[in-house]
């Protein structure tokens, strides 16, 4: 364990598996006390690959097995009030909030459907309440506690998706949603900068997650790849890299920034 978060207080959401969990366990293990947030704390039972990483029953035992401290939270964060109310429960258990990744998010339906003119309203709906909407919903309340403090690191999850649409403008709810998310955390950054609360964004491209690799592998690795420059899928653990990054004093003079982590993905 490291000292670089010891006595900081994070939280995580949509930390039951893949990234989110990556995400939790990097930042247990810099010290930080976590507080491991999902709709559903055992979403990894869904995959066959997130299962044969876990350790515990959930991330928040697989941190407290490492000797950390965590907290376990399912919420539906799309709901404001549950949102405030986990945000109530972190604040009672660790006494304030130093770091928060907002994770939870997701797609919905074919990569190959909801071009720009042909969207499908309600997976647009569904989409935005996932990504967007618990985004906005967790920084609320979280930022008040930050405010108070007059510290604190806000780190959004984004996509390469918000950033450059599709060749075939296809899955457009879902890149819309996530530039909606850059947009909001620039704005969050300009208006909590005065109070020392930083707010950035991470945008990951193609990540091997439990989730995704049976996909890519049956699109055919060689073709995901062609178009990044190291020519490799990135993984869990690049992308909690930049989260420690930006979770600790390394980055104090750095917000409203949106960093790739992509492998230099182009095309």
């Amino acid at each position: 364990m490291s000292a670089k978060l010891a006595g900081h207080v994070a939280i995580v959401t949509g930390a039951g598996r893949g990234i989110g969990r990556g995400y939790a366990l990097r930042l247990a293990r810099l010290g930080a006390a976590v507080a491991v947030v999902d709709r559903d704390l055992r979403s990894y039972e869904e995959f066959a690959a997130d299962r044969e990483l876990m350790t515990a029953a959930g991330t928040a035992e697989e941190i407290e097995a490492l000797g950390g401290r965590a907290l376990a939270i399912e919420a539906d964060l799309s709901d404001a009030r549950s949102a405030s109310q986990m945000v109530g429960q972190v604040m009672d258990a660790f006494g304030g909030i130093d770091v928060c990744v907002c994770n939870a998010g997701g797609g919905t339906g074919e990569l190959s459907g909801n071009t720009a003119s042909r969207l499908d309203l309600d997976q647009l709906t569904t989409v935005f309440d996932r990504n967007l909407l618990t985004t906005v919903n967790t920084c609320m309340p979280v930022a008040e506690v930050m405010r108070g403090q007059h510290s604190g690191k806000i780190v959004n999850v984004s996509s390469v998706s918000g950033l450059e649409p599709r060749s075939d403008g296809g899955y457009t709810h879902y890149a819309v949603a996530k530039a909606a998310i850059i947009m909001y955390t620039q704005c969050l950054a300009q208006e909590l900068g005065p109070e020392g609360v930083t707010a950035n964004v991470i945008a990951p491209g193609a990540i091997g997650t439990g989730r995704l690799l049976p996909k890519m592998r049956q699109q055919g690795l060689d073709e995901v790849t062609r178009g990044i420059a190291l020519r490799r899928l990135g993984t869990v653990e690049d992308c909690a890299g930049v989260i420690e990054f930006l979770a600790t004093n390394q980055s104090d003079y750095v917000t409203g920034q949106v960093i790739r982590v992509d492998g230099g993905l182009r095309g």
